[in-house]
């Protein structure tokens, strides 16, 4: 996780010298989904380049957009359609956004109204930083409340074994999304795949609505 910025570093202007040059990126993540949609609202945004590819968001591999964030230069803008177009994970979205940042390039989402351009732009993806820095710090001081708690009853504990309810609540937030796999999940969570399917018991029904509502907006 990127470290917080200062108030005064959140609040400055980024870029600080803004062009007119916006660069957008689209993502579908099948052979059988549609980009047109989201390459009409880049258009409709401004952007003179357009990135696209179809490629799922849990794959590292993705070249159209390491060629996007290449073209982009200091004080242009990234246009996204919306923020799970970019990032794999939040944790993803945030360290890309910040190198951005670092770079001197802007970042704006359309579907959220997200505009790091702006002070409350900034201000907004400040929050989600802080907010997922805490997630995190809850499953990590939960996870070893469970190790302990284990240990206590004789067990070694471990991380295919321990799971508490905090991170069962995590694992079914997360699951829904099509992009990260029960693999991806797991790891993020600090458990086995095996875990998360014994104790979920409809796991399955889970991914299954998420790819569902994903097909639905794509």
């Amino acid at each position: 996780m990127p470290d917080p910025l200062e108030p005064t570093e959140l609040l400055a202007p980024a870029p600080a010298h803004l062009t007119e040059i916006r660069i957008g990126y689209a993502r579908v993540s099948t052979g059988g989904q549609k980009l047109e949609r989201q390459l009409d609202a880049l258009r409709a945004a401004g952007c003179r380049r357009i990135f696209a590819e179809k490629q799922s968001g849990k794959d590292a591999d993705r070249p159209e957009l390491t060629a996007c964030l290449k073209f982009t230069a200091p004080g242009d803008t990234l246009v996204v359609p919306a923020l799970d177009r970019l990032g794999r994970s939040l944790h993803d979205l945030i360290t890309t956004v910040t190198d951005l940042r670092g770079r001197g390039v802007g970042f704006t989402s359309l579907h959220e109204n997200l505009d790091t351009t702006t002070p409350g732009g900034r201000l907004v993806f400040h929050v989600f930083a802080a907010l997922a820095e805490f997630i995190r710090e809850l499953i990590v001081s939960g996870t070893r409340e469970g190790l302990a708690a284990a240990r206590a009853r004789g067990r070694v504990g471990g991380r295919p074994t321990v799971i508490n309810a905090e991170l069962l609540r995590s694992a079914r937030d997360l699951l829904p999304n099509p992009d990260a796999s029960v693999a991806s999940i797991a790891r993020l969570l600090g458990v086995s795949p095996g875990t998360l399917y014994n104790h979920i018991p409809d796991l399955q029904q889970l991914r299954e609505a998420g790819r569902a509502r994903a097909e639905l907006t794509t």
